[in-house]
């Protein structure tokens, strides 16, 4: 279960990353609201999968899901470019996560 609620809390992290850019500074509310309780509820979700797996893995697989999410979304909603060496880079951070997932009892 401490698995799903990671990456569930990472999911939220892609939420409220993605979030930032349309808050525009936090200059808009309601972005700026969506973005504040994704952060509540990633870290809460990250503190909660804590309670059970070893801190080094668990934070590493959260940043890991948000920065492959944030990237893909990126790709997606903003046209950021996308590239042989990106894309090998996002699957690099999916093996490592896969492996983080692997060696954890």
């Amino acid at each position: 279960m401490a698995w799903v609620l990671l990456v569930v809390a990472g999911l939220f992290e892609v939420g409220w990353a993605i979030g930032l850019k349309y808050t525009e500074g936090f200059t808009r509310l309601w972005p700026s609201v969506a973005t504040v309780l994704a952060m509540v509820v990633s870290l809460g979700l990250l503190g909660v999968a804590m309670k059970t797996l070893p801190v080094g893995t668990a934070y590493a697989v959260w940043v890991g899901v948000g920065a492959v999410g944030t990237v893909i979304l990126g790709i997606v909603l903003f046209d950021e470019p996308m590239n042989l060496l990106r894309g090998v880079s996002v699957l690099l951070i999916v093996a490592g996560l896969v492996g983080l997932k692997l060696a954890t009892p």
